[in-house]
């Protein structure tokens, strides 16, 4: 059970108390003070910046109005354009500056906040219907409570994805993501699965299954028995309604395990964060890996959960490798640590609208980054060379 933690301040020379919501884990402010429509959006942001927060009494469009100034104020350039380094900036360096940017632009837009009553209803004027949108995310109201509205927009959003669902060609039908749940908004590794030839047609396990679009996807491949797992009860729980949605049930199986479930598979499939980084909010845990510590888990339990002659698939854009963040020699000493070989590696490049904007900070990387599908086996021959590695890699385009 997680602990319930509350945000107090005064109004009206009365001290309110209400239940504070925040799914990045942020401790209850310590500053409040009551803003409406007549506080200038300078003094806004001045307070935000301050780590005081701005609890809203006025209009509820007033209210988005403001959170976008706030964002303009961040965005916009310094006066005084820095002058030019001696040394260009490194990737890594690159990656990092953009981190702490991001960091810093979700800290003073979380500052801005909005009132729910105990039935998610917004007693602000103009405000929208949340409610449904509240339960999703939250569960069962139970009292009065107090969210940022970044988070608010952020949980509409998702109801928006929920209702409407996210075309996957790869499985040639739609997959609704939950609130919390990383939706699969690049296709490119869903077809390399779709389109990799099966070592089996039996069984397959999936870890960390996420919204469930693997495990569909083999399944809709022919693949008589797919064991999907995740930890993370919102994930189950969307894998488990897209699984009945597409009519997979007699097909998947959705379990909560901790990497592995029991037993061994002729086919084994993940597709773990792609960042070696530590991840500024919850839904980030689905790209950002800290350690690498899912890669780590997933290559270490993998040889002793595969059939005799089964095949691993490790599905990894080389996006961090870019960043300088891992190498691939790093990787490669990974897989060869824990008792693995490569039978394959199947390239794709990414179509995502991110790879070809010139503004992006990351855009360097973005433009060379290749998502990959690793074959992997339990070794076998323990003097396979990287070279010989490299001649069995295939690219497909």
């Amino acid at each position: 059970m997680t602990e319930v933690a509350f945000l107090s301040w005064t109004e009206a020379d009365a001290v309110h108390t209400a239940i504070w919501r925040s799914e990045n884990k942020m401790p209850a402010p310590k500053r409040v003070v009551i803003a409406d429509d007549t506080m200038p959006a300078d003094t806004a942001y001045r307070l935000a910046c301050e780590g005081t927060t701005l609890l809203w009494r006025g209009d509820f469009q007033n209210a988005r109005q403001l959170l976008q100034a706030l964002a303009r104020r961040i965005d916009r350039p310094p006066r005084k354009p820095k002058k030019p380094d001696s040394q260009a900036v490194s990737p890594t360096e690159a990656f990092n500056l953009h981190r702490r940017a991001q960091s810093l632009r979700a800290r003073v837009l979380a500052m801005l906040l909005i009132p729910l009553d105990a039935d998610y209803v917004i007693p602000l004027r103009r405000a929208p219907d949340v409610r449904e949108a509240c339960i999703e995310a939250y569960g069962t109201a139970t009292a009065a409570s107090v969210v940022s509205l970044r988070e608010l927009q952020g949980l509409i959003g998702a109801h928006e994805w929920r209702k409407k669902g996210v075309a996957v060609p790869a499985l040639g039908d739609r997959i609704h993501p939950y609130y919390g749940v990383f939706s699969p908004v690049r296709g490119e590794y869903a077809d390399l699965v779709a389109k990799t030839p099966l070592p089996s047609t039996v069984l397959a396990f999936d870890i960390g299954t996420g919204t469930g679009v693997l495990a569909a996807i083999l399944a809709r491949r022919g693949v008589e028995h797919v064991v999907a797992t995740d930890q993370d009860p919102r994930a189950l729980a969307c894998a488990r309604d897209n699984i009945d949605r597409l009519g997979l049930n007699k097909r998947v199986e959705v379990i909560q395990a901790d990497m592995f479930p029991a037993g061994r598979a002729p086919l084994i499939i993940c597709n773990p964060p792609w960042i070696p980084a530590r991840p500024n909010a919850a839904i980030e845990y689905a790209i950002y890996d800290p350690d690498s510590r899912m890669l780590r888990g997933f290559l270490n339990g993998l040889a002793a959960h595969l059939e005799p002659e089964g095949e691993g698939w490790l599905i990894l854009s080389d996006f961090a490798e870019h960043l300088g963040l891992r190498s691939r020699n790093e990787l490669l000493a990974l897989i060869a640590d824990a008792g693995l070989q490569v039978l394959e590696r199947l390239d794709i490049k990414p179509h995502h609208p991110k790879s070809n904007d010139a503004a992006d900070p990351l855009h360097s990387a973005r433009a060379v980054e290749i998502t990959s599908l690793w074959r992997l086996t339990a070794r076998q021959d323990l003097s396979i060379s990287d070279t010989t590695r490299s001649k069995q890699s295939k690219t497909t385009r």
